[in-house]
């Protein structure tokens, strides 16, 4: 059983930055596959990026270049930094790990979710 929380949303302009912090606590997180999806109003949620235990990374077309998915050496915190942000990235951003073998940007692929972070993109 792994519990994950999400920290660092909130407001910005466009062309700003954010940095989300994912904290996971239970057994053995530091083999977990982590990632971050996002969900926006009236949209079903989606995977933004993903990195395996081996620190493989994988990201959304809609933010390659802009997003970096990163854990500190200790694993003991997840980071998706965003830059450049547009007012589509606004959403829920949600932080997930899975135990499984198979690591992607699936949301069936991630049991453990955190409560979600806002972050809105706004002028």
């Amino acid at each position: 059983q792994v519990h994950v929380a999400e920290s660092g949303g909130g407001s910005v302009q466009p062309g700003g930055s954010l940095r989300l912090s994912c904290t996971p606590s239970g057994d053995r997180y530091s083999t977990y596959c982590m990632g971050w999806f996002r969900q926006a109003p009236g949209k079903e949620r989606e995977g933004v990026a993903r990195i395996s235990s081996g620190g493989t990374t994988d990201y959304a077309d809609s933010v390659k270049g802009r997003f970096t998915i990163s854990q500190d050496n200790a694993k003991t915190t997840l980071y998706l930094e965003m830059n450049s942000l547009k007012p589509e990235d606004t959403a829920v951003y949600y932080c997930a790990a899975s135990s499984g073998s198979i690591c992607n940007r699936q949301v069936a692929t991630f049991p453990y979710w955190g409560q979600g972070t806002q972050v809105t993109v706004s002028s």
